[in-house]
């Protein structure tokens, strides 16, 4: 018998935890002499109040999805990636590869190119830690992380010595030709006599993250794959006992993982920079396990969840730029709610839980 109804475990303890998350916050700025509700009012209208906010919302909102449902599609498995970092950016060298050596005619075929090399570059950088863990027991914790360090190593090898233009100092590749260049929410909008802001990222990888939500949910929950995961998630030793390869599914579970993570990069290299940069990724990599925790590994969930983060940063942005309080109050506050929604999880899931036994049992009685 579930301790606690599905709704609350899926709205309410997040819920609970984002209000004790906002709580301490609003705290933390009230001791370096600010106004919590001024800092509020500021990040609401800097995320939501013009097109331009809404651009920089939704376009972190899509890296955060795509990184999301990476560590989801794992945690299914009981596998914790959090190779994500890396493996975006593995994934943009694959679609900067792709978009700068092969002649594209349109942007619907190069981000049909992109995105695959995308994928699959970023499936590649999961493989090996994916293969020590399933068949050498290598903790994927471990070598994910130790693969982050290697990705950036090496994406900075490639960048300074092999992709940079002649004469150029930054380390990046080329700008990308134009008919790689993806439509922005301004130009998909403008046809609908909707005006967009021009210069808002938000581009039509956000449309591709969408997809991606569906086809997760699909995979977990209606397929023989996606059973199978979740299988393995539950009990490895059951799993095995019913015919179902462990470190088969481990393997193709991570590498599934990977290729979404690798998928970002044509939001942030195709869509935004039009050329691969050294710090693309932003960290993306790392908030995906917030998004995941959070939105309790259901792509709905991650949307939700990748909406909140898309709303602390752009949000957190324009409270820096317009207060005294410092941007890195701003990483505190990012921190508070990944905090209270993942680390302390149980803290507010605990008494919930006793809570709605005891309202059973009086109603029992």
């Amino acid at each position: 018998m579930q301790k606690m109804p599905q709704w609350a475990d899926v709205i309410l303890v997040p819920l609970i935890s984002l209000i004790l998350a906002g709580t301490l916050s609003a705290l933390v700025i009230l001791a370096i002499g600010e106004n919590p509700v001024e800092a509020v009012k500021i990040m609401v209208q800097g995320a939501f109040g013009s097109t331009n906010g809404w651009g920089y919302t939704l376009y972190y909102t899509t890296s955060f999805i795509f990184t999301g449902l990476a560590v989801a599609v794992a945690f299914h498995a009981a596998m914790f990636n959090i190779g994500g970092e890396g493996q975006a950016m593995i994934g943009g060298l694959g679609a900067a590869l792709v978009c700068l050596y092969v002649p594209f005619p349109h942007w619907t075929l190069a981000l049909l190119g992109g995105f695959g090399a995308a994928l699959l570059f970023g499936a590649a950088w999961a493989l090996i830690p994916a293969y020590l863990q399933a068949k050498r027991g290598s903790h994927i914790v471990i070598t994910t992380i130790m693969f982050n360090f290697i990705a950036a190593a090496l994406l900075n090898y490639v960048l300074v010595n092999i992709l940079r233009p002649q004469g150029v100092m930054d380390p990046s590749t080329a700008k990308f030709p134009e008919a790689t260049h993806l439509p922005t929410l301004h130009d998909m909008l403008l046809p609908l006599g909707i005006n967009f802001s021009k210069s808002a990222p938000a581009n039509v990888s956000l449309i591709v993250a969408l997809l991606a939500c569906v086809f997760v949910w699909a995979l977990i929950w209606r397929t023989r794959l996606g059973y199978e995961i979740r299988a393995l998630g539950h009990s490895e030793s059951g799993a095995t006992y019913a015919g179902i390869s462990a470190p088969k599914v481990a393997i193709i579970a991570v590498l599934i993982s990977g290729a979404l993570a690798g998928g970002m990069a044509i939001n942030n290299v195709m869509g935004e920079a039009e050329r691969l940069v050294m710090n693309a990724v932003e960290g993306a990599g790392f908030i995906g396990i917030a998004v995941a925790l959070m939105g309790r590994n259901h792509p709905f969930g991650v949307l939700l969840a990748a909406l909140l983060f898309g709303f602390l940063y752009q949000g957190g942005a324009e409270l820096a730029l317009w207060t005294n309080i410092p941007s890195e109050l701003i990483v505190v506050i990012q921190a508070l709610v990944i905090l209270f929604t993942g680390a302390l999880d149980n803290m507010v899931r605990m008494p919930l839980e006793r809570l709605f036994l005891a309202v059973r049992r009086k109603e029992g009685a």
